[in-house]
């Protein structure tokens, strides 16, 4: 059974699964539509990723998907630990531009929902970190945009600088200009 831990005005929601374990090692639910729903979240997989980070320091992010594609998500540490954030671009959102962290990691049990309408990225915190994505909404080339992970007006308090972060998530564009395409 999940336990799941609403992260209210904003939307966010913490999973917390129950790890049972004996000499043959462990068993968790990580997934289940009716203890989701039950909470008040609405959350259809669609497509499943897998991000592996060799390096500890990589970042990834912060990425989303531009309206009407925007893509709600379920995020897990399944090996190693990272530092995952959500930033808010909802614009008639009450929470519109806040940002929210989470360290995740193998350890800990628990998963990240970021509902559609949000950036979001993370840096490892170790190396050989992987990440577990449940996507409620099919990857768009065309709508696909990001956030730049440093940007002042954001003021993330990232908990280590970046060692590797590719060209592209270094290009994106800042808050102001991403606020201004919203609208």
């Amino acid at each position: 059974m999940l336990r799941i831990e609403r992260e209210a005005p904003d939307g966010l929601a913490i999973l917390h699964w129950d790890v049972a374990g004996d000499e043959r090692g462990s068993f968790a639910r990580i997934f289940c539509s009716d203890d989701l729903a039950a909470a008040g979240v609405d959350f259809l997989p669609v497509q499943a990723n897998l991000s592996h980070n060799p390096a500890r320091h990589t970042l990834r992010g912060l990425h989303f998907q531009t309206a009407p594609h925007g893509e709600p998500k379920i995020v897990a540490c399944l090996r190693g630990s990272v530092w995952d954030v959500a930033v808010d671009l909802r614009p008639r959102s009450p929470t519109f531009g806040a940002w929210r962290g989470f360290e995740l990691g193998a350890a800990s049990a628990a998963a990240l929902h970021i509902p559609a309408g949000f950036a979001q990225g993370f840096i490892t915190l170790e190396p050989d970190s992987e990440i577990l994505y449940l996507m409620g909404a099919p990857y768009r080339p065309a709508a696909a945009a990001g956030i730049r992970w440093d940007d002042p007006q954001l003021a993330i308090a990232w908990p280590a600088a970046p060692a590797l972060l590719s060209d592209r998530d270094a290009a994106f564009p800042s808050f102001e200009e991403v606020r201004a395409q919203l609208g």
